[in-house]
Protein backbone atom coordinates (compact mmCIF):
# COMPACT_ATOMS: atom_id res chain seq x y z
CA UNK A 1 0.00 0.00 0.00
CA UNK A 2 0.43 3.91 -0.35
CA UNK A 3 1.64 4.21 3.16
CA UNK A 4 4.00 1.35 3.48
CA UNK A 5 6.05 2.44 0.42
CA UNK A 6 5.95 5.27 2.05
CA UNK A 7 7.54 4.37 5.16
CA UNK A 8 10.07 2.37 3.44
CA UNK A 9 8.72 -0.85 4.60
CA UNK A 10 7.37 -1.68 1.19
CA UNK A 11 9.32 -4.35 -1.54
CA UNK A 12 13.12 -4.01 -1.71
CA UNK A 13 14.55 -4.22 -5.44
CA UNK A 14 17.74 -5.36 -4.21
CA UNK A 15 16.72 -8.36 -2.90
CA UNK A 16 16.27 -10.93 -6.19
CA UNK A 17 14.63 -13.45 -3.67
CA UNK A 18 12.77 -12.91 -0.46
CA UNK A 19 11.99 -9.48 0.60
CA UNK A 20 12.44 -10.25 4.24
CA UNK A 21 15.90 -9.00 5.12
CA UNK A 22 18.74 -8.28 7.80
CA UNK A 23 19.42 -4.88 7.71
CA UNK A 24 22.25 -3.31 9.68
CA UNK A 25 21.95 -1.53 12.70
CA UNK A 26 21.57 2.21 11.74
CA UNK A 27 24.28 2.97 14.25
CA UNK A 28 27.61 1.46 16.01
CA UNK A 29 26.98 -1.55 18.08
CA UNK A 30 28.28 0.77 21.01
CA UNK A 31 26.40 3.76 20.45
CA UNK A 32 23.75 2.80 22.31
CA UNK A 33 25.85 2.69 25.84
CA UNK A 34 25.69 2.86 29.04
CA UNK A 35 22.05 2.53 28.32
CA UNK A 36 21.91 -0.66 26.14
CA UNK A 37 25.58 -1.91 26.11
CA UNK A 38 27.40 -3.39 22.54
CA UNK A 39 26.86 -7.04 24.04
CA UNK A 40 23.18 -6.56 23.90
CA UNK A 41 23.42 -5.01 20.67
CA UNK A 42 25.48 -7.28 19.07
CA UNK A 43 22.88 -10.52 20.67
CA UNK A 44 20.12 -9.09 19.80
CA UNK A 45 20.64 -8.20 16.08
CA UNK A 46 23.18 -10.63 15.15
CA UNK A 47 21.41 -13.73 16.85
CA UNK A 48 17.85 -13.07 17.69
CA UNK A 49 16.66 -10.51 14.90
CA UNK A 50 19.06 -12.59 12.59
CA UNK A 51 16.81 -15.91 13.36
CA UNK A 52 13.42 -14.46 13.16
CA UNK A 53 14.55 -13.31 9.23
CA UNK A 54 16.80 -16.89 8.44
CA UNK A 55 13.08 -18.74 9.45
CA UNK A 56 10.85 -16.23 7.92
CA UNK A 57 12.87 -16.47 4.63
CA UNK A 58 12.85 -20.25 4.88
CA UNK A 59 8.61 -20.64 5.44
CA UNK A 60 8.34 -18.60 2.70
CA UNK A 61 10.41 -20.77 0.15
CA UNK A 62 7.45 -22.15 -2.43
CA UNK A 63 5.01 -20.25 -1.27
CA UNK A 64 3.28 -17.31 -3.19
CA UNK A 65 4.64 -15.45 -0.77
CA UNK A 66 8.64 -15.78 -1.65
CA UNK A 67 8.27 -12.39 -3.20
CA UNK A 68 6.12 -10.61 -0.85
CA UNK A 69 7.59 -7.99 1.62
CA UNK A 70 8.03 -8.35 5.22
CA UNK A 71 4.95 -6.76 5.81
CA UNK A 72 2.83 -8.38 3.29
CA UNK A 73 3.75 -11.75 4.73
CA UNK A 74 2.72 -11.18 8.15
CA UNK A 75 -0.29 -9.73 7.58
CA UNK A 76 -1.50 -12.39 4.84
CA UNK A 77 0.05 -15.57 7.85
CA UNK A 78 -2.65 -13.48 10.38
CA UNK A 79 -5.41 -13.75 8.12
CA UNK A 80 -4.72 -17.35 7.25
CA UNK A 81 -3.90 -18.34 10.69
CA UNK A 82 -0.44 -19.64 10.22
CA UNK A 83 0.88 -18.21 13.57
CA UNK A 84 4.87 -19.67 12.99
CA UNK A 85 5.37 -17.76 9.75
CA UNK A 86 3.45 -14.95 11.45
CA UNK A 87 5.61 -14.71 15.04
CA UNK A 88 8.88 -14.89 12.26
CA UNK A 89 7.83 -12.41 10.11
CA UNK A 90 6.26 -10.19 12.47
CA UNK A 91 9.26 -10.21 14.23
CA UNK A 92 12.10 -9.53 11.87
CA UNK A 93 9.46 -6.45 10.77
CA UNK A 94 9.69 -5.05 14.40
CA UNK A 95 12.97 -5.24 14.95
CA UNK A 96 14.00 -3.55 12.01
CA UNK A 97 11.45 -0.74 13.10
CA UNK A 98 12.68 -0.70 16.99
CA UNK A 99 16.29 -0.15 15.79
CA UNK A 100 15.05 3.14 14.27
CA UNK A 101 12.90 4.06 17.08
CA UNK A 102 16.41 4.54 18.61
CA UNK A 103 19.32 6.61 18.53
CA UNK A 104 22.41 8.11 20.11
CA UNK A 105 21.83 11.32 22.55
CA UNK A 106 17.81 10.53 21.92
CA UNK A 107 14.95 10.02 24.49
CA UNK A 108 13.57 12.87 26.36
CA UNK A 109 10.85 15.39 25.52
CA UNK A 110 9.81 15.05 21.76
CA UNK A 111 9.31 18.37 19.13
CA UNK A 112 7.41 19.19 16.25
CA UNK A 113 4.03 17.71 15.24
CA UNK A 114 4.27 14.67 17.16
CA UNK A 115 5.02 16.13 20.50
CA UNK A 116 1.78 18.60 19.49
CA UNK A 117 -0.17 15.55 19.12
CA UNK A 118 0.95 13.71 22.08
CA UNK A 119 -0.12 17.00 24.38
CA UNK A 120 -3.61 16.72 22.23
CA UNK A 121 -4.59 12.74 22.66
CA UNK A 122 -2.83 12.10 26.02
CA UNK A 123 -2.98 15.58 27.64
CA UNK A 124 0.76 15.89 28.26
CA UNK A 125 4.29 14.05 27.47
CA UNK A 126 4.16 12.98 31.45
CA UNK A 127 0.76 11.23 30.93
CA UNK A 128 2.01 9.49 27.78
CA UNK A 129 5.78 8.66 29.30
CA UNK A 130 2.91 7.16 32.21
CA UNK A 131 0.70 5.18 29.82
CA UNK A 132 3.53 3.92 27.33
CA UNK A 133 6.09 2.79 30.54
CA UNK A 134 2.45 0.91 32.19
CA UNK A 135 2.55 -0.68 28.80
CA UNK A 136 5.75 -2.12 28.60
CA UNK A 137 5.90 -3.14 32.34
CA UNK A 138 2.38 -4.79 31.47
CA UNK A 139 3.36 -6.43 28.88
CA UNK A 140 3.27 -10.18 30.41
CA UNK A 141 6.05 -11.97 29.54
CA UNK A 142 7.15 -11.35 25.95
CA UNK A 143 6.22 -8.43 24.06
CA UNK A 144 6.35 -5.15 22.36
CA UNK A 145 4.74 -1.15 23.45
CA UNK A 146 3.50 0.58 20.83
CA UNK A 147 2.74 4.43 19.79
CA UNK A 148 0.36 4.34 16.38
CA UNK A 149 -2.37 6.61 14.59
CA UNK A 150 -5.49 4.58 14.58
CA UNK A 151 -7.05 6.84 12.22
CA UNK A 152 -7.89 10.08 14.76
CA UNK A 153 -5.51 10.14 17.12
CA UNK A 154 -2.66 8.45 18.98
CA UNK A 155 -3.08 5.70 20.98
CA UNK A 156 -0.95 3.39 23.57
CA UNK A 157 -0.79 -0.22 22.93
CA UNK A 158 0.80 -3.41 24.53
CA UNK A 159 1.56 -6.34 22.57
CA UNK A 160 2.15 -9.75 23.43
CA UNK A 161 5.12 -12.27 21.62
CA UNK A 162 5.37 -11.25 18.07
CA UNK A 163 2.05 -8.51 17.96
CA UNK A 164 2.17 -5.89 16.06
CA UNK A 165 -0.99 -3.47 16.14
CA UNK A 166 -0.68 -2.98 11.78
CA UNK A 167 -3.23 -6.23 12.33
CA UNK A 168 -5.86 -4.26 13.71
CA UNK A 169 -5.75 -1.34 11.23
CA UNK A 170 -3.15 0.90 13.27
CA UNK A 171 -0.33 2.59 12.05
CA UNK A 172 2.67 2.28 14.52
CA UNK A 173 5.69 5.09 14.59
CA UNK A 174 7.22 3.87 17.54
CA UNK A 175 8.15 0.58 19.43
CA UNK A 176 10.30 -0.87 22.11
CA UNK A 177 10.84 -4.01 22.85
CA UNK A 178 9.79 -5.85 26.04
CA UNK A 179 11.23 -9.61 25.17
CA UNK A 180 13.97 -10.18 28.06
CA UNK A 181 16.57 -10.00 25.54
CA UNK A 182 16.05 -6.91 24.75
CA UNK A 183 17.22 -5.83 28.19
CA UNK A 184 18.40 -8.87 30.48
CA UNK A 185 22.36 -8.93 30.07
CA UNK A 186 21.71 -5.02 31.35
CA UNK A 187 19.37 -5.26 33.79
CA UNK A 188 18.27 -9.24 34.63
CA UNK A 189 14.77 -8.66 35.92
CA UNK A 190 14.96 -4.84 35.72
CA UNK A 191 12.25 -4.24 33.28
CA UNK A 192 11.43 -1.08 34.45
CA UNK A 193 15.19 0.17 34.56
CA UNK A 194 15.26 -0.42 30.78
CA UNK A 195 12.12 1.19 29.78
CA UNK A 196 12.63 4.26 31.85
CA UNK A 197 16.47 4.98 29.44
CA UNK A 198 14.79 3.80 26.66
CA UNK A 199 12.12 7.32 27.03
CA UNK A 200 14.91 9.43 28.52
CA UNK A 201 17.92 8.68 26.63
CA UNK A 202 17.22 6.54 23.28
CA UNK A 203 13.76 7.69 21.65
CA UNK A 204 14.98 9.10 17.82
CA UNK A 205 11.98 11.68 18.04
CA UNK A 206 13.30 12.56 14.26
CA UNK A 207 12.36 8.90 13.27
CA UNK A 208 9.12 9.29 14.96
CA UNK A 209 7.84 12.74 13.65
CA UNK A 210 9.38 11.74 10.10
CA UNK A 211 6.37 8.50 10.69
CA UNK A 212 3.51 10.49 11.70
CA UNK A 213 3.76 12.92 9.16
CA UNK A 214 3.52 10.14 6.38
CA UNK A 215 0.76 8.48 8.61
CA UNK A 216 -1.46 11.54 9.63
Amino acid sequence: TTFLSNLGWGPSQAQAMSKIGLAPLPYPYNALEPTISQKTLEFHHDKHHAKYVTVANEMVQGTDMVNDDCVDVFMKASKNGNQALFNNAAQAWNHDFYWKCMKPGGGGKPTGAVSEQIEKDFGSFDEFKKQFDAAGNGAFGSGWAWLSWDGSKLVVDKTIGAGNPMTEGKKPILTMDVWEHAYYLDYQNMRATYIAGFLDKLVNWDFVNENFAKVK
